[in-house]
């Protein structure tokens, strides 16, 4: 059941001191209040004129709000009769003026780019950040929250983005950073004692909006329905067209801080007085050297109606997480005024809708052009006449007179000269017209309208004088993203507090996932394979610290299409680059295909021209095993050689062998033919001749088959029977050994 009360018990409660939780935080809401009510009285009177920039931009024949009221009182209807009533046009020129600004934004967005701020600090880390906030700004949207931002920032002067966080779904605890968008720049009250153009030294900020009744209740349904917040100027009140039925609330940013010692310890270490650290330190008998008082911020958010807490907790950042972009900014006698690119072409605007109201005003009731003749012409035909500005005669006739009294026939009738608008009222409209470009920076040029430079390099240079005129609007934005980016460094390490697997996006758009730890000692920790390659990186986005640069320039695609052309034109003018770029041309091509055909491109190519000093683990992987298989070839391919040696080796020794055989049969079968004709104490002479010749020349020893090579079948001699075969020292050759029958000679 929906909850129903007429508000008396909430103002009982508020008028006592609310409840027990209110009166808990009664010194927090008091000085809430105060400050909203110093906020609401310090932006009233700049945003006054704000408003009225909004409504001046936002105007159309329709709403007249580039009219000032007392003179549409003098040029309306008076009491219902619209005789009197003069032309109010409104030829608004003013958003081709703010789109100039802000679709150029669009072209050259500002980006933060995060670098290594200390020793500890490490490049990929920053690279890893890098691609945490491009992702964080990819599923955030972001680019919705800069375009309303710097849209609001170049019409009246303030706009606002802020940062959240949520968790990633329903079922974790994980919970992942996001770029909001805020719409209506008038709700947001920034301390005006700000000094930063982007809002880095608020002490407070409120974000006020309205919701229904019912989503209140079901938000919060022990909470009062009442509100005791203000209205500001402009402050969206959504009220006014949902018959108020609604409450208001806020979001409450403020900073409370806390004074404490800080110690230093010999070696370089520091420690809060009263911290594990110092505690820890001090049991270790260690005394501080220095110490000093430290101003300890804590960022506090809670949301809130006014008189009572609806929620509250402690923000993880040490900003407050609402970035402002800021136009134009004056203090002036104490109060701050801020204003955009319509401030001050208002005034050229409203002449240039006067001038040429004035001028239709001036033809429209100018009488139409008469024909003009003498009296008399005209009788007869005058039904003719009367109908020659609407139908279509084929002819018109006249009456001749010839009353001049010299007989003479007096001309024709004749169309007297048309209406024409004043030159004087003609040059005032152009001059209104000039007026709107040089109040806004922005000239014929820049606008697209031809003037007398012709070449590209006198374009550019026109068209940069109108981009110097307005290029704060984008330096003030791009101010604002780095910003923005480091309060994301600042809260990265503190929201991705667990051990994860991040997406990180690309330069180029390209996702891809980091294994993030941040419970490691060093920043970038790699494992590696058994052959010393990194398979792995695992990161710690705690360890050093981090700054942002700023880049502003063309988006990846717009830099993709120029680089295209730039190499379109090298090619063609030199041809023999297709051999060493063109896979870098094909790539960058758009049409299907283009990838796969750019890749088989590459391999035409010379492979020392594709290598790069940066390769992938996996690349690395594969280069270190073909290295290793080669070694191992080559090694088998010595082995092979040496087995091949050691085979010829054996089949020449062989073949030797086989030769002295052969020798050894061809002389047997010699003696075998002499000893017929021989007798046998001859033979025996000869014989043992040949063999102790060949014992005192070592042949018979060493080229005995066997001793060298082991041959089957063919038992090896032993040296024993090769001393008894040796004769006796000084035996003569003719004598055979004592007790040793001669050859030939039966026992």
């Amino acid at each position: 059941m929906a909850y129903q009360d007429t508000g008396i018990n909430e103002a009982g409660e508020v008028s006592s001191g609310g409840t027990k939780r209110d009166r808990d935080d009664g010194d927090m809401l008091a000085t809430m209040r105060t400050r909203l009510t110093m906020a609401i009285s310090a932006y009233s009177d700049s945003r006054e004129d704000e408003l009225d920039d909004l409504r001046f931009r936002a105007a159309s024949p329709d709403n007249q709000w580039q009219w000032p009221a007392d003179v549409l009182a003098t040029r309306g209807s008076v009491q219902g009769q619209t005789i009197n009533a003069r032309p109010c046009l409104t030829i608004n020129k003013l958003p081709q003026h703010v789109l100039q600004v802000t679709n150029d934004q669009r072209q050259n967005r500002p980006s933060g780019k995060v670098i290594p701020a200390d020793d500890k600090a490490d490049v990929e880390v920053a690279e890893i950040f890098n691609g945490l906030v491009r992702h964080i700004e990819y599923i955030s949207d972001a680019d919705v929250a800069y375009d309303t931002a710097c849209d609001n920032q170049v019409t009246f002067g303030e706009g606002y983005f802020r940062i959240l966080t949520e968790y990633c779904d329903d079922n974790t605890f994980e919970q992942d950073l996001r770029i909001g968008r805020i719409r209506d720049s008038f709700s947001v009250y920034m301390d005006p004692t700000i000094q930063d153009p982007c809002g880095s030294d608020a002490e407070w900020c409120f974000i006020n909006q309205e919701i229904t009744k019912d989503e209140y209740e079901r938000e919060f349904p022990d909470a009062a329905t009442l509100s005791s917040l203000q209205y500001g100027v402009g402050d969206g009140q959504l009220n006014a067209w949902i018959n108020q039925d609604t409450v208001r609330i806020a979001e409450y940013f403020y900073i409370e801080h806390e004074s404490k010692k800080l110690h230093q310890y010999h070696g370089g270490i520091t420690a809060m007085a009263g911290s594990p650290e110092a505690k820890q330190a001090e049991m270790m008998g260690l005394k501080p050297i220095k110490t000093r008082d430290v101003d300890v911020r804590t960022v506090k958010w809670c949301k809130t109606n006014g008189f009572e807490v609806l929620e509250k907790r402690d923000w993880a950042g040490k900003y407050i997480p609402v970035i402002r972009v800021i136009g134009n900014e004056f203090e002036i006698d104490g109060r701050m005024y801020v204003s955009g690119l319509v401030r001050n072409a208002k005034d050229a605007q409203r002449m240039y809708n006067y001038w040429v109201s004035q001028e239709a005003e001036m033809l429209a009731l100018a009488p139409k052009a008469p024909f003009i003749g003498y009296g008399g012409q005209f009788e007869g035909y005058e039904q003719q006449w009367k109908t020659a500005n609407i139908n279509n005669w084929p002819y018109l006739e006249v009456n001749p007179d010839v009353t001049d009294g010299q007989g003479g026939v007096l001309p024709l009738p004749q169309r007297s000269q048309p209406p024409m608008a004043s030159s004087g009222l003609l040059q005032a409209k152009a001059g209104a017209s000039d007026d709107i470009k040089s109040s806004t920076g922005q000239y014929d040029s820049s606008l697209g309208a031809t003037s007398n430079e012709r070449s590209g390099r006198a374009i550019l240079a026109r068209e940069k004088q109108s981009d110097t005129g307005t290029y704060h609007y984008v330096d003030n934005l791009a101010r604002a993203i780095r910003y923005a980016t480091r309060q994301l460094v600042d809260l990265i390490p503190k929201i991705y507090d667990t051990q994860r697997i991040a997406r990180i996006i690309g330069l180029d758009g390209e996702t891809d996932q980091a294994m993030i730890d941040p419970m490691q000692p060093m920043p970038v920790k790699k494992i590696q394979n058994e052959q010393g390659i990194v398979i792995k990186k695992i990161y710690n986005p705690n360890v050093g610290k981090y700054d942002v640069a700023v880049t502003t320039g063309p988006s990846y695609m717009t830099k993709r299409q120029e680089s295209l052309d730039a190499m379109a034109q090298l090619l063609q003018g030199n041809p023999q680059l297709w051999a060493v770029a063109g896979d870098l041309f094909i790539k960058h091509m758009d049409w299907p295909g283009a990838q796969e055909m750019a890749a088989r491109f590459a391999k035409t190519i010379d492979p020392k021209l594709l290598a790069t000093g940066d390769e992938s683990p996996e690349l690395q992987a594969a280069k270190m095993q073909m290295q290793a298989m080669a070694q191992e070839m080559e090694q088998m391919h010595g082995m092979l050689q040496n087995v091949s040696k050691s085979i010829e080796a054996q089949e020449m020794q062989v073949k030797q062998f086989d030769s002295q055989v052969k020798a050894y049969d061809a002389e047997t079968k010699r003696i075998s033919a002499v000893q017929a004709g021989m007798s046998p104490e001859q033979i025996q002479d000869i014989v043992m001749g040949t063999v102790h010749g060949m014992i005192t020349s070592g042949d018979l020893v060493t080229e005995m088959p066997g001793r060298d090579i082991d041959m089957p079948g063919m038992p090896e001699m032993p040296q024993e029977g090769m001393e008894q075969m040796m004769p006796p020292q000084g035996m003569p050759p003719q004598m055979p050994p004592q007790g040793m029958p001669p050859m030939g000679v039966p026992q």
